[in-house]
């Protein structure tokens, strides 16, 4: 959804360019009318409208006279006047339509009419003068009045070209450097990237030493990695530091739907950063820009790419030798394809990630450190726990995590503590929860309770196959919480909230360790309900299996020798092959676990009562209860024997 400042511009440009047709408009309709206008009231009104005579028949009472001038030549006029009007009108018709007007209209509804004399034409004149020029300005007003439409249409199109269409306009401001806040200091961590942005500081400082080195270009910058990393901020705190001017746009904001929009911006940015000198121009979610061109069989459709690939390529003369070009993406060469053109116009490439542990733990604490001290009860913080649980979380959701903890303290009004910040973290993974909607249906809840405990036995099961105590798989599990709370966001009855691992190079067991957690759900279901008991609550999870799936054996070929991308491949068959693999582990993999689950479904039955009666079990519970359920079942075993 578009902002609001966006949406009041795009109103401010359609304001004014509408304004301009009107006044362009009204100044030729000025023009054309003015010698009219300013013309002396004339009682005499020439026409050649022959439906002026017909009337007659219908105001026959109004006409006070009515005059034949020259009946015997070429151009008879009809010459009439109504008693209730000053006017004198004047008719002029060919000799043929005369004879008939005559017939059809004045004799045939005994209207008197008499031959003008030479006296009355003597004293008006008017009468007989050429009506040409007249007519041609009566033309002239016709052709206006018709085509008032077409005319503003054209007008449009011409201010388009010179001005730029309302949305074609680039949207970028010019931020001086004393306006820009924050410094490097503010991105915590991150030193490896601090070290890419003091190189790129230094060179170019030193312009003059790269220009012994024949490196006379602008150094453009690419910036890639996660949302909400920096990216746009390190922009900013760049352009400070050099104490110059920054010009930043929007990449998805230069396609304006227009035909040649993008580069009509592009250039105009481009213009507006040659007038300052030196300056950045800074394109924030680019990412559209770097895709490979020609896809499409629309030739324009690349033209916003090759207008910025031709801008990027290097000064020819001193005009913009101070421009340095920052272009900011979501997303890498290393994981998207990408336009090699592009990418060999960055001479410089810094890539962003998502903050490690120790890097989360010191963010949260300066994001904290800047509320009133008196609003957190550090004693009751652990830092690291929050730290933890928060894995593959960026920067900009991290500071929305302790924002919505503030949120929390104020609504409720206590201090901000460990588990403030635990459900501000829920709260921004996963929504609003509400137990009274399924507070009254009993047996779905039941449902969802063991279709949840399925998920976490999937989940802890490859360390109990190990035969790791209870202790211990506690330790490795990531379970936070187990809930039969609906979750309007995603549609949920019920939820297990977990924290990440820290991103890292998955196995091929670990991705099918994923698959078969996702599935451990609707193979809890099938176990307690049948085959037809599954129900429709686990459609999420298939549609996560089918992208993890497809990625494993279609993009990393890891079912097969050949490591190939098959997405990529365009050969008839390819597409058909993958499917059917993808079937074949799914039903692999799913038989597993349905087969795994079969061994927790006694725990899991006896878990689901609890689980029911307090609507939610934290991490602690849930293994205090396995504990209790296995030392029951292993004294029964050894009554048994």
């Amino acid at each position: 959804m578009p902002s609001f400042s966006k949406v009041a511009q795009f109103s401010k440009n359609i304001y004014v360019q509408i304004c301009l047709i009107l006044l362009v408009t009204a100044s030729i309709a000025w023009i054309i009318y003015k010698p009219l206008e300013l013309q002396p009231a004339n009682p005499v009104v020439q026409s050649q409208d022959i439906t002026e005579i017909t009337k007659l028949a219908a105001n026959k009472d109004r006409l006070e006279y009515l005059l034949l001038a020259e009946p015997l030549s070429t151009f008879p006029r009809y010459v009439f006047k109504y008693k209730d009007a000053a006017q004198i009108h004047v008719v002029k018709v060919p000799s043929t339509s005369h004879v008939n007007l005559e017939r059809e209209v004045l004799l045939k509804n005994a209207i008197p009419y008499a031959i003008a004399s030479q006296a009355f034409l003597d004293k008006n004149e008017a009468i007989l003068q050429d009506d040409s020029e007249s007519n041609y300005l009566s033309e002239i007003k016709g052709f206006f009045v018709r085509n008032a439409v077409g005319i503003a249409l054209l007008l449009l199109m011409l201010v388009a070209i010179k001005k730029g269409m309302p949305g074609m306009s680039s949207g970028a401001s010019v931020i001086k450097p004393d306006s820009l806040r924050g410094s490097m200091d503010d991105l915590v961590g991150m030193e490896d990237i601090k070290q890419e942005v003091a190189h790129l500081e230094e060179m170019i400082r030193n312009r003059d030493l790269y220009r012994s080195h024949n490196i006379d270009k602008p150094f453009n910058v690419m910036l890639t990695g996660p949302a909400g990393t920096g990216k746009t901020k390190l922009a900013g705190y760049l352009a400070k530091k050099l104490d110059i001017p920054l010009i930043q746009a929007s990449g998805s904001g230069l396609e304006s739907g227009y035909v040649g929009g993008g580069s009509k911006a592009l250039n105009a940015i481009y213009k507006k950063a040659v007038k300052q000198g030196r300056c950045i121009i800074f394109l924030d979610e680019a990412q559209s820009l770097f895709m490979p061109r020609g896809r499409g069989e629309k030739k324009w459709e690349d033209d916003t790419a090759n207008t910025l690939l031709s801008l990027l390529d290097g000064v020819k003369s001193e005009e913009g030798s101070g421009v340095i070009w920052v272009v900011a993406s979501n997303f890498d060469d290393a994981t998207t394809q990408m336009d090699e053109a592009m990418l060999r116009r960055f001479a410089v490439k810094i890539n962003f990630r998502l903050p490690n542990k120790a890097e989360r733990k010191e963010l949260i604490r300066v994001f904290l450190s800047k509320k009133d001290k008196n609003c957190i009860d550090w004693n009751n913080l652990n830092l690291d726990y929050v730290a933890e649980i928060t894995a593959n979380l960026s920067p900009a959701l991290l500071e929305t995590v302790v924002d919505r903890a503030s949120m929390i303290a104020i609504q409720e009004h206590i201090l901000i503590t460990t588990d403030v910040l635990f459900r501000a973290f829920e709260r921004a993974s996963i929504g609003l929860t509400d137990r009274a909607t399924t507070a009254e249906k009993d047996r779905q809840r039941e449902r969802v309770a063991l279709h949840e405990l399925g998920h976490f036995f999937m989940q802890i099961d490859p360390y109990l196959r190990k035969g790791m105590p209870l202790a211990e798989v506690k330790e490795k599990s990531n379970l936070l919480k187990i809930s039969t709370e609906s979750v309007s966001k995603i549609g949920a009855l019920g939820y297990v909230l977990s924290s990440g691992d820290d991103v890292g190079l998955q196995t091929l067991e670990e991705m099918e360790q994923d698959v078969m957690q996702l599935y451990g759900g609707v193979a809890a279901e099938e176990l307690f309900y049948g085959a037809r008991g599954i129900s429709v609550g686990s459609q999420n999870d298939i549609q996560k299996v089918t992208a993890k799936l497809d990625l494993m054996v279609n993009r990393l070929s890891m079912y097969s020798r050949s490591k190939l991308d098959y997405t990529q491949l365009k050969r008839q068959g390819s597409t058909e092959d993958g499917v059917r693999l993808v079937e074949a582990k799914a039903d692999e993999l799913y038989s597993r676990t349905l087969e795994s689950m079969k061994g927790y479904k006694d725990m899991a039955w006896a878990l689901k009562d609890t689980l029911l009666e307090r609507y939610v079990l934290s991490k602690d519970e849930v293994f205090e209860l396995l504990a209790e359920l296995t030392e029951e079942m292993t004294e029964d075993q050894l009554q048994a024997a």
